[in-house]
């Protein structure tokens, strides 16, 4: 009995008959090949069972031995709540996720989970950024040769960083040469396309690491299947003052200017009346879609659309809330503050209005390496922003955030805090203030959107 590895798929060949009811589960019969095929995520399961049922193969899949990692190059001590992280993993069998806050150490965890291992690993980022992060961190502690997947480099090593988007495209020749999978921002991984590379890899052990694991159901069941159950937990509330900077948050209110308003509430009317008309419901999850479909079809759709637009708009940057920045500003004149919106032009009009960086998705990334660099060195007190920085960027140590603009999306709001709540010498307190137009559908909003422990801390702000 043969148990092989080819496109990303495990082959069993010469397959005992009948073939046992615990491994029918695993395979699906090919009548062209006359083999059975699986996904080879469940490699681990196949071969427990195959020694369970006593059946003699032969295992040719896997293609790597273990790693011979005596000592690393940088000594590592492990906090507590680190330490309780690799336990857990470790008891559940070196399979699950670990959901540990922003700036409390989740690389570390992995560099850790490397070393007790053992075994060649590949860990999946969602960005460059991250790539060349995690591949500087792993040469400092590993003295061994780190393979880089993405942005223009294609080396394999026994430890190799790799975006998603690059492991979906090799993970099929290169599956079967790790034994450990790390998924970091592993919220990511049940997309369409990316959990297709956790399924082309046999590696028994897996750890997936992040911040918010809040998903859909059918999202957070694929996440389990493909990587465990959740093995470690850690909030941000109960990690404040001691991992993370104490913090608070203010949500301010205000007033949109009489001619905003005005325009505010006829291009409301207009949307509101349309959705009505079609009897569109936004409490059912096809709601967007089937606005979206709607607003297609006619001229008063398409209205209806352009006045969403509009009036979201008008709310988002509202000229009081842009004049409120400055309040900000004098009452932290010497802390290091990042702007959150919603959108590029926005951040590059506050950009223009008060001298400050702006960082967005058109930004190089020399450039954005280069702010945030003066970022850190204090040169720059201030950075502006659209959607870039809330994840998958090593954030300097800002002790000030302020949200302008954003989504209802927890997992947004929820990454744009932790933003601000790595320590640092003399950081005694970190604020997150969040802005929004009084008597508009951001009040709405920022309900959805706070709706996390993190902000129902006692204290956290008023």
């Amino acid at each position: 009995m043969i148990l092989s590895f080819h496109a990303g798929t495990l082959i069993f060949s010469a397959h005992p008959e009948p073939m046992p009811e615990e491994l029918l589960k695993f395979f699906t019969f090919d009548a062209r090949t006359n083999a059975f095929t699986a996904c080879a995520n469940d490699y681990a399961d196949i071969v427990i069972t195959l020694i369970k049922n006593k059946i003699n193969f032969t295992d040719a899949a896997k293609d790597y031995v273990p790693l011979k990692i005596n000592r690393l190059q940088k000594p590592l001590q492990l906090r507590p709540h680190q330490q309780e992280a690799l336990s857990s993993w470790i008891s559940a069998g070196r399979k699950g996720i670990t959901v540990l806050p922003t700036g409390s150490g989740k690389t570390i965890l992995a560099v850790s989970a490397i070393a007790n291992t053992q075994r060649p690993a590949i860990v999946l980022v969602p960005t460059i950024d991250l790539l060349s992060q995690w591949a500087n961190v792993l040469e400092n502690f590993f003295d061994v040769p780190i393979g880089i997947l993405g942005g223009g480099s294609h080396t394999i090593q026994p430890i190799t960083v790799s975006t998603y988007d690059s492991a979906v495209l090799n993970m099929e020749f290169i599956g079967n040469k790790f034994g450990l999978l790390i998924a970091d921002e592993c919220h990511h991984l049940p997309s369409n396309e990316y959990r297709t590379a956790a399924k082309m890899c046999i590696a028994p052990f897996k750890l997936g690491l992040t911040a918010t694991p809040e998903m859909a159901p059918e999202r957070s069941s694929v996440l389990t299947s493909l990587l465990g159950d959740i093995v470690c937990r850690k909030h941000i509330d109960e990690m404040a003052g001691s991992v993370l900077s104490p913090y608070i948050i203010r949500t301010i209110r205000t007033q949109l200017a009489p001619d905003e308003l005005a325009r505010y509430r006829e291009m409301r009317a207009v949307y509101t009346s349309f959705i009505r008309s079609r009897g569109i419901s936004f409490d059912s999850p096809d709601g967007w879609k089937n606005f979206m479909i709607q607003a297609s079809r006619s001229d008063a759709g398409r209205k209806a659309f352009e006045a969403f637009l509009e009036q979201r708009e008008i709310s988002r940057a509202g000229k009081k809330k842009v004049e409120y920045l400055r309040e900000i500003f004098q009452n932290h004149p010497k802390e290091r503050t990042i702007i959150f919106t919603a959108d590029n032009a926005t951040a590059y009009s506050i950009g223009r209005k008060y001298l400050f960086p702006v960082l967005t998705h058109h930004t190089k990334a020399a450039e954005r390496k280069e702010f945030l660099k003066l970022f850190r060195e204090g040169v720059y007190s201030t950075l502006v922003t659209s959607q870039v920085l809330n994840e998958g960027v090593d954030v300097p140590e800002a002790a000030v955030g302020v949200i302008l603009s954003g989504s209802g999306s927890v997992r947004e709001h929820v990454q744009r805090l932790g933003r601000i709540l790595r320590p640092a010498p003399g950081k005694k307190q970190a604020v997150l203030y969040e802005i929004i137009s009084s008597d508009t559908a951001e009040e709405s909003v920022s309900m959805r959107r706070r709706d996390h422990r993190a902000y129902r801390k006692k204290g956290a702000g008023f």
